[in-house]
């Protein structure tokens, strides 16, 4: 039997049973000796081990004696805490941030961290840190809703290419964009939108609420986002919807410097923008469902909230980025398997892609290093509730808001959170 295929527990007794018939019929001790040299060389077990078996049942036995447990109360308190602050993320994207963020909460106050405790939780596999999950999701139920239905719009642009990003793109820069309606059952009158883009390289994400989707007002969008991009954007990739791709708004991409490259997804293919897409429901979906939004005040209120969403997502929610994929063929059929890379967050990823100025990357390291996660956290769920609380518009009336523009930089943009962030 080859030794780089080791017998398993249940095939290592099946042999031995087969085995101990010869072995206690054989009455000649050297025709003893020599089935227990041939056992010893198959299974790989001791001679003496060989012979205590012969002469019992080979019957398997539950465990008498457990062993004790390696992590106790004070590692589930302090996953629960970590866990909770970057809202029950998957125990793969958890467990490589256990000791920064409790580092991280431990400065604001969050948790008592002792030198047992980050050895602790620097050696939890990422098994066990699934297993202790499960009991905390039993109190934190999530329910999704269901996404409605999308229409998209075909206009007659033949300068634009219809391409998709990449998955395998390195270059920080090439966003997707999407606009999420807020309709609710009907879209009657003006309501509220929410522009979201993502960067295809790195998973940064910038999203701003816009009341109605005029031409002057998704331009206004994608100004508040640009002003608080801390680089450059060189490909802007939306669907072919008319609200961005019209002579205005092309007019304004052309206008930037370096003037970014357009190009559109293919008609009814929503895969072609799967980046975007899933954020539209990881990321507004999940937090807003299906209501209607109409007012000018839940517009601002909405606004506050993508500004503290973008310092939770970017700064602390680590994301995984697919590495590598191999079609599997087993014969008439195939599939993929996919390989992700190490899970880090957005802001980690673009300091590594060296695009960030010096003076810039203090800024922000300085921004999350000051920013309680927890806190932040209990700053989003408070706004939802504020956010629900807040009337619809009264039938028959329409509201109209002008979004107030980021001044330039990414400095100023920081400054435009409020102080809560920083606290």
């Amino acid at each position: 039997m080859p030794t780089d295929d080791p017998m398993t527990i249940n095939e290592r007794r099946k042999y031995l049973r087969l085995m101990q018939k010869a072995y206690q019929t054989t009455a000649d001790r050297a025709d003893r000796s020599r089935l227990l040299d041939t056992m010893a060389e198959v299974t790989g077990l001791n001679r003496k081990t060989l012979i205590r078996l012969m002469d019992s049942d080979l019957k398997r036995k539950r465990r008498e004696k457990h062993r004790g447990q390696t992590y106790k109360r004070d590692v589930d308190q302090a996953l629960h805490v970590i866990a909770e602050s970057l809202d029950f993320i998957c125990a793969e994207r958890l467990t490589p941030t256990l000791v920064t963020t409790a580092e991280q909460l431990a400065f604001h106050g969050e948790l008592t961290l002792t030198t047992t405790l980050r050895e602790q939780l620097s050696q939890i596999s990422t098994a066990t840190v699934r297993r202790r999950l499960a009991r905390f999701r039993q109190d934190e139920t999530l329910h999704l809703p269901k996404a409605p239905a999308r229409r998209h719009r075909m206009d007659s642009l033949h300068d634009i290419p219809m391409r998709r990003i990449p998955w395998d793109e390195r270059h920080a820069g090439h966003f997707e964009v999407d606009l999420v309606h807020h309709s609710g059952p009907t879209t009657h009158g003006e309501y509220v939108h929410s522009l979201q883009m993502i960067d295809v390289a790195t998973g940064w994400s910038e999203r701003v609420a816009l009341l109605g989707r005029s031409q002057l007002t998704v331009e206004d969008g994608f100004r508040r986002c640009l002003a608080r991009l801390p680089f450059t954007v060189l490909e802007v990739h939306p669907d072919n919807g008319a609200e961005f791709l019209n002579a205005s708004l092309r007019h304004f991409w052309r206008q930037q410097t370096p003037p970014p490259t357009l190009s559109r997804s293919r008609p009814y293919q929503k895969n072609d923008n799967r980046f975007v897409e899933q954020k539209n429901r990881s990321l507004v979906r999940v937090y807003l469902g299906n209501a209607r939004l109409d007012t000018v005040a839940q517009t601002h209120l909405l606004n506050q909230l993508y500004d503290r969403m973008w310092l939770y997502y970017n700064f602390f929610q680590p994301v995984f980025r697919l590495q590598e994929k191999i079609v599997v063929k087993n014969g008439l059929h195939h599939y993929t398997r996919k390989r992700f890379d190490e899970p880090r967050t957005p802001f980690e990823r673009l300091c590594a892609t060296d695009l960030l100025a010096a003076e810039v990357q203090q800024v922000l390291c300085q921004l999350r290093e000051q920013t309680n996660p927890r806190q932040l956290r209990t700053d989003i769920y408070t706004l939802l509730d504020e956010l629900a609380a807040l009337p619809l518009a009264k039938p028959g009336k329409t509201e109209s808001v002008h979004l107030t523009l980021l001044p330039a930089g990414v400095g100023n943009a920081c400054g435009n959170l409020s102080d809560g962030d920083r606290s």
